[in-house]
């Protein structure tokens, strides 16, 4: 995770997301690593309004209880926003 974040925005998008599903199930790590997702992709992202935001921040909230769902979510919300 130190890794990660020495890399800064090198890492992709989808990548960081990735980080997020490995540290699912460590709490902390998890909600840093979420809310850090949840800017890039207000950042990144075309074209995103708050409901958006709400949409990504619900699958990251679901994320350690549902991860395949969450991610499929996730995925869906970056292509339809142009970011990977």
């Amino acid at each position: 995770m130190q890794m990660a974040r020495n890399l800064g925005q090198s890492v992709r998008l989808d990548d960081a997301l990735r980080i997020c599903l490995l540290v699912r199930d460590e709490p902390e790590r998890f909600q840093r690593a979420a809310v850090r997702w949840l800017g890039r992709f207000a950042v990144e992202g075309r074209g995103i309004v708050i409901a958006d935001l709400q949409e990504a921040a619900d699958a990251l909230d679901a994320m350690p209880r549902h991860p395949a769902a969450a991610m499929e979510r996730l995925a869906a919300l970056c292509i339809a926003h142009g970011v990977g």
